[in-house]
């Protein structure tokens, strides 16, 4: 009696929610304390339910009703489509779920980070590959020259002649129909990159204020203690695995959050704070010489490294090989010298694993950004000043290969920094235990990558597009060596700032480090006279000047001469603009 009393309840139900309009359906099977799977079902059943009623009801459609009904198909069956496509994007959801509920926040930052950079080197490469590369397709000669597979590590060879490096640009207005419309690419090299930046200006701006507001200035609003305990659980979950999963996560939640309200601030004797003091001392001279000897062995060998492969008698594969010593020597730098800055870390004996984390990221951020500064230097100075027919190609290559090095040595990192670590700590010395993921570092390498790809923009457009894969493959990867080689956090703790942080990093000074030196590319450097959409100009941005020359001539013009005149070239707008910003 119970299961024919039920049956004719919902056949009453299906009845009533088909009667209604769409909008009063969509809320009522909203508001039921259902499981997602019932209200699935229920959904199905009442379309099914109005599908009936509208073939017993149908009058002959006329041609033009049908066209309509098969246009709202498909374009219904697009929008499935596209969903679909959508959830697909977004499987690594799950993955970030079992991150947080096993290594907790400050371990699942890192990953929300990565993810993060990935998407904005997605948005880069299609603005990049629809305004700058297709239209060269149009207008680009076949490539005569061979290739090899070196070309690969290298950049060099058979790449030299394609859409990956400035120099195959064409200065040429695109036309493909005579009298047609045509395309200036100098004007879609300069205004695609400068737009490009002032997106990723704005987004990096929005996306740092709003972390700061949600973790740092009202972060009780966000994650409530009491909320968290008493609301946060998803009564739909009736999966045993997501239970679990969602169990572990809450309580590595709690367990963060109570580890922080019972921070003890320890009291320190007079003399324990001198040597204290003394020990931070020390250190910070020790990072900071150790930084500075770094540059300067950066330096004299990308001088030396300029000289080996402008030398006549070197042969292709000798001088393509040679190319490849100044981005393994930066690499390893980048490498070996942060795990000198952890042990100089763990001597310092901080109160708290953030504390210790924090100078790490610093004096990282220090190494990093010297050493990048030293080869934009070189770049600019040496190289743009070179007798070569194409600098601008020579630095496309040199990103280039500093790009896939580091993206190698970071997979190297993974198997001899964890990998290697934990069989030694699980069978050779057993008292070093299991290797905990060093979020300092393994940040700073995604910051320094992407600090690359924005200065190559300019000199290899299509490097985002490296640079994506690169984060996808990384993801996965340092995703199974956490899992499978490393162990959590030994003192469980909870970092709010730690994603706004790495946004701010990101931001200053390595986004504002990049637009200074876009900028004296752009407005001080000469191009080179046989390469390049700027060829035989004497400035990358005197191709905006000459445009506006000629749009002077034009009355419906006269819009875009003021704005270039009265805001683009004030020193006072961008000084107001700045201090918004600020």
């Amino acid at each position: 009696l119970d299961f024919f009393h039920g049956f004719y309840a919902e056949e009453k139900l299906v009845g009533n929610l088909a009667s209604v309009s769409t909008n009063e359906r969509i809320k009522a099977i909203q508001k039921m304390p259902e499981t997602m799977k019932k209200k699935r079902e229920i959904r199905n059943k009442v379309l099914k339910e109005i599908g009936k009623k509208s073939r017993h009801h149908r009058t002959p459609d006329s041609c033009c009703t049908k066209c309509l009904q098969g246009t709202a198909v498909s374009l219904r069956r697009f929008g499935n489509r596209l969903s679909e496509c959508f959830h697909l994007l977004q499987l690594r959801h799950k993955a970030l779920k079992i991150i947080g509920a096993n290594f907790g926040t400050s371990v699942l930052s890192y990953f929300i980070f990565l993810k993060w950079l990935q998407t904005f080197n997605i948005f880069s490469f299609l603005i990049n590959f629809s305004f700058i590369t297709i239209p060269q397709f149009i207008a680009a000669e076949p490539n005569n020259l061979s290739f090899t597979g070196l070309e690969l590590l290298t950049g060099a060879g058979y790449f030299q002649q394609t859409v990956l490096y400035y120099g195959f640009y064409t200065n040429a207005t695109i036309s493909k129909i005579k009298n047609g419309p045509s395309y200036n690419m100098q004007l879609a090299y300069i205004f695609t990159v400068g737009i490009h930046f002032v997106i990723c200006f704005l987004i990096l701006l929005f996306s740092m204020t709003e972390s700061f507001c949600r973790n740092v200035i009202n972060p009780q609003g966000f994650s409530g203690n009491a909320s968290k305990l008493l609301c946060a659980w998803d009564f739909n979950i009736t999966n045993e695995k997501a239970v679990k999963l969602q169990q572990k996560n809450l309580s590595t939640q709690i367990k963060e959050d109570l580890t922080e309200v019972s921070q003890e601030v320890l009291n320190f004797s007079v003399t324990e704070r001198v040597v204290h003091i003394v020990i931070h001392l020390s250190t910070w001279v020790a990072s900071l010489g150790t930084a500075l000897a770094a540059c300067a062995g950066v330096y004299f060998l990308s001088i030396n490294n300029l000289k080996l492969f402008a030398e006549e008698h070197k042969n292709d594969l000798e001088g393509q090989a040679s190319t490849l010593v100044l981005p393994v020597v930066v690499s390893l730098l980048n490498t070996l010298i942060p795990f000198f800055y952890s042990w100089l870390g763990r001597l310092e004996r901080f109160q708290t694993p953030g504390y210790q984390i924090y100078v790490t990221i610093i004096r990282n951020v220090i190494l990093k950004i010297s050493i990048v500064g030293i080869l934009c230097y070189y770049w600019l100075n040496i190289v743009a000043a070179s007798e070569s027919q194409c600098w601008e190609t020579l630095v496309g290559q040199d990103i280039y290969r500093l790009v896939l090095v580091n993206f190698i040595f970071c997979l190297l990192g993974s198997f001899f920094g964890e990998f290697l670590r934990r069989i030694i700590g699980t069978t050779i010395c057993v008292s070093l235990g299991l290797p905990e993921f060093d979020i300092g570092q393994n940040v700073l390498d995604l910051i320094y990558a992407q600090a690359l790809t924005w200065i190559g923009i300019l000199f290899s457009p299509l490097l985002p597009g490296i640079q994506m894969v690169s984060f996808f493959i990384v993801f996965y990867v340092k995703k199974v060596s956490l899992m499978m080689n490393c162990q959590p956090p030994r003192k469980v703790w909870r970092t709010a700032m730690m994603t706004t942080s790495f946004m701010f990093l990101l931001f200053f000074p390595c986004f504002l480090g990049v637009l200074s030196v876009i900028g004296v590319t752009v407005w001080r450097l000469k191009p080179s006279e046989e390469c390049g959409p700027f060829r035989g100009l004497s400035s990358m941005y005197a191709a905006v000047s000459e445009w506006i020359k000629i749009l002077e001539n034009y009355t419906a013009s006269k819009w875009v001469v003021w704005i270039y005149r009265n805001l683009i070239t004030s020193e006072l707008f961008f000084f107001i603009l700045s201090i918004i910003s600020l």
